[in-house]
């Protein structure tokens, strides 16, 4: 590594000896579509302000793709079958052996969603954040609200990589990104994701009363106040306790959140989509398309389904054109039935929801032995699939099973990979059926190369 460092050096210095006087140079010209960090460091303007808010909702959405297709396939609810590159089947269900390592495929793919473009967004919080709080034209009141919602985006972010890699650990010190800090726990990556949720709130808190002070995207209809935005950063901090297994801090921020158990259970924040100049719905995919490149309903959510589950009904959809059918040397795979949830390819696709924060107060309840308020919350979910409410045993082993089994079907296929973070959570990766694809389930994933590669650069 030393000596790759002296050739490079040697490289850089015969460079810039050549293009020192070089009459054909061009002058360095600002990108007035990309403004430097600096430039927007030092007393920005409203502008700037609202172009850096408008630039983390993008960044923001960035995972969707790419954890949509992949850690719900680690988590058999899909299967992402791709004509064009066997690696997303047999790759990524680990078949014939196949294991990841730090040059695992999907490094460029799955790596993108799950590694690069949560920092990326972190990054551009952390301007946002320090861009407001040098502007001169903007109250304290403001300040205070960018950084709550800079924050709350931040700590959602993080959580994606700490749970793609999980025991070999993230980089949270990312402040300077030539030279971030070593990577920590799991265990305390969680707990410094919850100290940066908790200064959100407080921060959203400390903005007062009234709505936010800048332009959010429709995704945050209905939650552009400063109170709801609160309410949003409590409802991610209540999935981050549960990771945490803090079960009395789940329901203490879910009470803060917009838990609503009457409630619309679709009502949350989301990622929008559009037509160009935006990008369309990536899970979008028309009916009966004649493709071989398609996210398909993996056979056990089928073969498990309770009879007359309207979520099966409304989320699945039975092909009537020819199954979805992709070869491999390790086998054929066959869709029959595709995601049925997106009304066109600009729907937006929510990023946390109240289903889910009313799934999580069963599961804080049961994991407290508050065997009645547990099974009162089941019987929500259940009863709004139409199956009735929860007959079954109220041991805590029971009603566990119970909650991840409605978690299946309630929160099949969102852009977070819940099956395979729950069966995680509770030690129950063996009861991921790989008989349909003759794979394996992995537990984790290592850092990317390119990651240990910096590390091995600065510490020569």
């Amino acid at each position: 590594m030393k000596k790759i460092k002296k050739y490079l050096s040697i490289a850089v210095l015969a460079a810039i000896s050549l293009f020192a006087c070089n009459p054909l140079q061009l002058d360095e010209i600002d990108d007035p579509n990309n403004p430097s960090v600096a430039s927007v460091s030092n007393n920005a303007s409203r502008e700037q302000i609202q172009f850096l808010l408008t630039g983390l909702e993008s960044r923001h959405r960035g995972y969707v793709t790419n954890i949509s297709q992949a850690w719900n396939t680690f988590g058999r609810e899909i299967w992402y079958l791709n004509g064009s590159d066997p690696r997303f089947q047999t790759d990524w269900l680990g078949q014939n052996g196949r294991t990841p390592d730090n040059a695992y495929f999907g490094f460029g793919v799955t790596g993108g969603g799950s590694w690069a473009f949560p920092y990326q967004a972190i990054k551009q919080a952390d301007v946002l954040i320090e861009a407001s709080l040098s502007a001169s034209t903007l109250s304290d009141a403001d300040r205070r609200a960018v950084a709550g919602f800079g924050k709350t985006i931040k700590g959602f972010q993080f959580m994606i990589p700490a749970n793609w890699v999980y025991q070999n650990g993230i980089r949270v010190d990312v402040a300077d990104p030539l030279n971030p800090g070593g990577f920590v726990s799991y265990e305390d990556a969680l707990d410094f994701i919850k100290t940066v949720l908790d200064d959100g709130d407080q921060d959203l808190t400390a903005a007062g009363a009234g709505d936010f002070p800048f332009r959010l995207t429709r995704g945050f209809d209905g939650f552009n106040t400063n109170a709801a935005l609160k309410q949003v950063n409590r409802a991610i901090t209540a999935r981050l306790n549960a990771y945490r297994k803090d079960w009395q801090g789940v329901l203490t921020a879910l009470d803060a959140s917009f838990m609503d158990l009457s409630g619309n259970l679709n009502a949350g924040p989301a990622h929008p989509y559009g037509a160009a100049p935006d990008i369309f719905n990536p899970l979008f995919y028309v009916r009966d398309a004649v493709v071989t490149t398609m996210i398909v309903v993996h056979p056990s959510m089928l073969e498990d389904a309770t009879p007359n589950d309207q979520r099966v009904a409304n989320k699945f959809y039975e092909r009537t054109a020819p199954p979805v059918t992709v070869s491999t040397d390790a086998g054929t795979l066959v869709g029959t039935h595709q995601d049925n949830r997106w009304a066109s390819n600009t729907a937006s696709i929510p990023f946390i929801r109240n289903e889910e924060l009313i799934l999580l107060k069963a599961e804080a309840h049961a994991n407290l032995g508050q065997t009645t308020d547990a099974v009162a919350a089941i019987n929500i979910i259940r009863n709004a699939a139409g199956i009735g409410n929860y007959t079954g045993a109220t041991s805590q082993d029971a009603l566990i099973d119970e909650i991840l089994y409605q978690r299946r079907y309630s929160l099949w296929a969102e852009p977070w990979g819940h099956r395979w973070i729950d069966a995680r959570r509770y030690d129950k990766l063996n009861e991921i059926p790989t008989s349909f694809d003759g794979g394996a389930i992995f537990p984790q994933f290592p850092h990317p190369q390119a990651e240990l590669n910096w590390d091995s650069y600065i510490g020569n």
